[in-house]
């Protein structure tokens, strides 16, 4: 144990951002010299500092204050002074519990000079304002954070980044910093990444794509820019990693927009950043120049969900997480072994197993599926670039009578549930009112309210689910236009590619092998993304003579 002239002086300095905003008198130096000058005169021995400069007081996890702590614990410490008590914290609970019960544990004296502290003198009318001084620190961290979620919530309202480092591929605009313009170096990396994934690549593959061609990771990126960036660089500048691929894949200011209130806290005292519902966030379209198209970006998040598993090869195909079985709607898995030749590949239904399973041997080889799509795809493509006028026409019939009727059936429903939820209210208001009365239990009244609410919550969920699939169906005019559109991108093609599949494709239906006639003839359906089923031998009974 150390003598207490062996001891040190702990001289604590604390400054935050809102702090360094009052002026100088609050600055780190001003600090250490007011301390330095009190040790001095006091004649406390071995003035050692612990700094934390820009760390707020409403919490305790600060690295300076925990290296003080540390040397506390270590009974190294006799005396702890600080500027004031808003130094040492501005939550008083925790403020308090340190003054009171920590410091004086380790047999530490601490002295607040502004506010005339020091608990060598435990009978001090000063030391019994000290719970009253912690409060009003507190009141003063509320109020502060109280003003900036206001300032933050306005400029949020209003369509302006709340985010200080702006995404891997854009910069700020040096004439006006809330404005961002395109790192057309970053952002070749970033449309890559999206074509690689349309093209049927995950996170980890592309990950080590990136990696092997030594492309600089977006902190490596921005470091050697010279731009910002909170986060520390790896050893190796190209060590991507599959969080970083999926972030980038998932962000969607690359489609334009400005994406506020995406991450909230509790309290000022609990900093967890926790994620904010996707409908609850401010989007704002348009604000900066596009890097990834709004089409390819939806497709991708499409795929993304489409998540499957890569074969033991490490082998994938283009079609994988599309082909699904035409009798019981599973999924078909693609086979494929290192002693397979490619024309041994294939797909199956995941419900099938020889003799047990619940569905029968739906079974293609991956080599005739491509043959099928291409035929189809190049068919659809040629006739809706030759007779595009027919095909709007007829499609736009099609989809209409589909849509009407969907649209009608899920009105009807929702007028349904939209009135159940209006009559559960009124429920509720009578069994309340027999609760009150005294006509029924309390028990009674706790299972019947339980009973209520969780039938109003699931029709409320429903409800929405309903809005939301007629909007989808107005939209099957404009859908179609889109769908189009992509055609036409794909007009000179002459063979499959996984991205024209992942762009125009939904899925891939195969249905049971036919043998009646002596040999197997296996037949698919192509639903295609944005109109669904297009029925070319109809179309070409009628475009075809037009």
């Amino acid at each position: 144990m150390l003598r207490a002239t062996d001891k040190i002086t702990a001289l604590y300095c604390r400054l935050s951002q809102e702090d360094a905003n009052e002026g100088e008198s609050f600055s780190i130096g001003n600090q250490k010299a007011i301390l330095l000058q009190y040790a001095k005169d006091h004649r406390f021995p071995h003035p050692v500092f612990f700094v934390d400069d820009g760390y707020s007081g409403t919490n305790y996890d600060r690295p300076g204050f925990q290296a003080m702590l540390a040397e506390m614990e270590a009974g190294r410490v006799g005396v702890c002074i600080t500027k004031d008590l808003s130094r040492l914290g501005r939550n008083s609970s925790l403020t308090g519990l340190y003054i009171n019960f920590t410091f004086p544990k380790h047999g530490v004296r601490y002295i607040a000079i502004n506010d005339n502290l020091d608990t060598i003198d435990p009978n001090s009318t000063d030391n019994d304002f000290a719970g009253i001084k912690n409060w009003f620190n507190e009141f003063f961290a509320r109020d502060t954070s109280r003003k900036i979620r206001a300032v933050q919530k306005s400029k949020g309202e209003r369509g302006e980044p709340l985010t200080t480092h702006v995404p891997y591929g854009y910069v700020k605009d040096p004439e006006d910093r809330t404005k961002w313009l395109v790192d057309e170096e970053a952002a070749a990396v970033v449309k890559r990444i999206f074509t690689l994934c349309m093209e049927g690549r995950g996170p980890m593959q592309i990950a080590k794509l990136l990696r092997a061609e030594q492309v600089l990771t977006p902190t490596a990126y921005k470091r050697r820019k010279g731009i910002p960036t909170p986060n520390t660089e790896s050893a190796d500048p190209c060590q991507w990693n599959t969080n970083t691929v999926v972030h980038i894949l998932e962000r969607r200011e690359y489609t334009g927009c400005t994406v506020n209130f995406k991450t909230y806290t509790n309290s000022i005292w609990d900093k967890k950043q926790r994620d904010t519902p996707i409908e609850k966030q401010a989007v704002f379209y348009g604000t900066h120049p596009a890097i990834i198209e709004q089409e390819v970006f939806a497709k991708v998040q499409e795929i993304r969900q489409q998540r499957h598993r890569r074969t033991k090869t490490g082998k994938s195909h283009m079609f994988s997480g599309l082909v699904y079985c035409a009798d019981c709607g599973a999924k078909m898995r693609y086979c494929t072994t290192s002693y397979f030749e490619k024309r041994q590949d294939h797909f199956v239904c995941a419900n099938y197993r020889s003799n047990t399973g619940s569905c029968s041997a739906h079974f293609i080889r991956a080599v005739v599926l491509e043959e099928m799509v291409w035929a189809h795809m190049e068919e659809v493509i040629s006739y809706v670039t030759r007779y595009e006028a027919h095909f709007r026409d007829a499609m736009e019939k099609r989809l209409k009578l589909a849509t009407s009727e969907a649209i009608k059936t899920r009105r009807k429903k929702l007028a349904q549930n939209e009135k159940r939820i209006t009559e559960l209210d009124r429920l509720y208001i009578k069994v309340y009112e027999d609760n009150a009365a005294g006509r029924l239990s309390d028990e009674r009244f706790t299972m019947m309210s339980r009973n209520y609410e969780d039938e109003q919550a699931q029709l409320k969920a429903e409800v929405q689910t309903l809005q939301n699939e007629i909007e989808a169906q107005e939209r099957q005019v404009e859908n179609l236009e889109q769908f189009i559109q992509r055609v036409h991108k794909y007009a000179a093609l002459d063979g499959l590619t996984a991205y024209a599949v992942h762009e125009l494709v939904k899925a891939i239906y195969i249905e049971a092998p036919d043998k009646s006639s002596g040999h197997r003839v296996q037949g698919i359906r192509i639903v295609y993304d944005l109109v669904g089923f297009i029925p070319l031998d109809e179309l070409n009974r009628v475009g075809g003579s037009d």
